[in-house]
């Protein structure tokens, strides 16, 4: 037996992987997802979408990316894995994504290829779309103008290509590397963490779509999981996780205050402990080691997901 079997669940309920069963929509998620809708469906341009590590971005570009029909949208989402790419590795990854054969190494012959695909695109009746998360890795001028560049393609009626950015806050320092860039943001918006009542709809959630015949964790365990992940759905995922695993151990049949105080202690996540869960971290690799990743190796490693 596991504890699966013992609190009678058919999956794990709080795995930090995006999987889109478990999507859960709060007021602000539905808020954030019908304006980056409505931002696509128009062809706006740029779209970001920011938030603190853990507050549910990737989910959220994955359900955006779901929620885009195939009749309508020629659609991709790339995810930036290191902070020193290059703006030309970045101009022939999204003229792939859009479904550009063998792309030029020139890069005035790769726009001319994008830019005829961005035309047929527009000619078939859908609209073009690339999504991009972790895009505070980002970080340089010549990418910024990059972006700039590709928003200028164009046609009389609209614009060709639409990009919708989710990152960390930082992201809105580096639009302000190309100016005219950060004043065509035609729509901005901002996670904040899960409220209370929010975390506990969102355990019950969960718990619900695993099959849960029942809510093993009570009110006074709920409102310690919210003290303790400040409201962050990823912490959720990892607090609950634990706890369910340590009452497993113990052979609880419920989960008290007393139990997640400990595992949260246990993680370092007890309140007052100077975590917080909406520290500044991108996960970029130091700029100066920039020059000797390996794009061929990025391009496979993005491949991989694809499949």
């Amino acid at each position: 037996m596991n504890f699966l079997d013992y609190y009678e669940l058919s999956q794990e309920p709080f795995s930090n992987a995006p999987v889109s069963r478990f999507y859960y929509s709060s007021g602000q998620h539905a808020q954030a997802l019908m304006r980056l809708m409505h931002a696509v469906s128009q062809m706006k341009g740029l779209a970001v979408l920011v938030g603190d590590i853990g507050a549910g971005k990737t989910t959220l570009a994955r359900r955006l990316l779901d929620n885009l029909p195939e009749a309508d949208y020629e659609a991709a989402l790339l995810v930036i894995v290191h902070s020193g790419i290059t703006a030309q590795w970045l101009l022939r990854r999204i003229a792939l994504q859009l479904g550009v054969d063998n792309p030029a190494e020139e890069k005035l012959a790769l726009l001319s290829q994008l830019y005829q695909r961005l035309v047929r695109i527009y000619e078939s009746g859908k609209k073009a779309v690339v999504l991009i998360d972790e895009a505070q890795m980002l970080d340089t001028r010549e990418i910024m103008e990059e972006f700039r560049g590709l928003l200028n393609l164009e046609v009389p009626e609209r614009k060709l290509l639409s990009f919708v950015f989710f990152g960390l806050p930082e992201i809105e320092e580096n639009l302000k590397l190309d100016l005219p860039l950060a004043q065509r943001v035609a729509l901005r918006y901002r996670l904040e963490p899960l409220t209370e009542e929010a975390t506990e709809a969102y355990i019950r959630h969960r718990l619900r779509l695993a099959g849960a015949p029942r809510v093993p964790f009570t009110p006074a365990a709920i409102a310690a999981v919210h003290r303790s992940s400040q409201g962050t759905p990823r912490l959720i995922n990892t607090l609950c996780d634990n706890a369910l695993f340590e009452g497993f151990v113990a052979r609880a049949s419920e989960l008290d205050e007393k139990l997640i105080e400990r595992v949260a202690l246990t993680l370092g996540l007890a309140p007052g402990n100077g975590v917080s869960a909406g520290a500044s971290a991108s996960g970029s690799a130091p700029r100066d080691g920039a020059e000797r990743i390996d794009l061929d190796e990025i391009d496979r490693y993005l491949e991989s997901l694809s499949k």
